[in-house]
């Protein structure tokens, strides 16, 4: 579904962010691998062999441009970003601090604005290419001890959608999946009847793998969603949290 595309996918080095790599290059697409960890990301890349590091912290803004002018000094176009880099905090309000907050924001929301803004401009010139933001269903419907990551998730639902009624007529889709609980390092530390707590407000009544969210994603990337802009989609089983 992606031969000979090129999609940038941050938070590459495990969880939906690996995932997805090796979905959307299994799909034919070259990936650019972001992320912090460079160990983890030369992982990803024996996995894939048509791929490039790209190290780099996605809250310096400075590291994120320099990383797009990497990406800009190719012969290739930029024809998709998936937003996969992110970090969640389980916190009560009253013990979640000023820093913590700004935190979540800093590495869900601002890192997110930033690379869907640099990610347009490059787009804008060819007027073609596809975003993909990760939110939550937290973000989406709340939850009891997550205020702040779901304050900083539930900006990215209202960015992607201003993004693709603004970015439209250029040709550029902006969509979003909205995981549910997934087994991933972000969810690790969920055990026993913790875990169980949580999948019981699920219709399946299981957690999600990585590799379920990944192949909605690539199908967003692809001409096959050509006609989908502005989506929010739940990959959550029927989560209510």
């Amino acid at each position: 579904m992606l031969e000979d595309k090129h999609i940038l996918i941050t938070g590459a080095s495990s969880g939906i962010g690996r995932a997805t790599a090796i979905e959307c290059a299994n799909q034919g697409a070259f990936v650019y691998l972001a992320g912090r960890d460079k160990s983890a990301l030369t992982a990803t890349k024996q996995m894939i062999p048509n791929s490039s590091i790209l190290e780099y912290d996605v809250t310096v803004e400075s590291e994120v441009k320099a990383a797009f002018a990497c990406i800009a000094k190719s012969d290739h176009t930029l024809d998709g970003v998936v937003n996969c880099a992110g970090q969640m905090l389980d916190a009560g309000i009253a013990m979640t601090r000023v820093e913590d907050f700004n935190q979540q924001l800093q590495i869900n929301t601002v890192s997110t604005f930033l690379h869907c803004q640099l990610a347009a401009r490059m787009m804008t010139r060819q007027r073609q290419g596809s975003i993909v933001n990760l939110c939550s269903a937290v973000g989406e419907q709340g939850s009891a001890g997550q205020s702040a990551y779901a304050a900083s998730k539930a900006a990215v639902s209202g960015l992607t959608l201003s993004l693709s009624k603004e970015l439209g007529n250029l040709g550029i889709r902006v969509n979003a999946v909205s995981p549910g609980f997934i087994d991933t390092p972000m969810t690790a530390e969920y055990r026993g009847e913790k875990k169980q707590n949580v999948l019981q407000h699920s219709a399946l009544k299981r957690a999600g793998s990585a590799e379920e969210v990944a192949s909605v994603i690539t199908f967003l990337l692809s001409s096959k969603a050509s006609y989908i802009t502005g989506q929010i989609i739940g990959v959550d089983g029927g989560l209510r949290v």
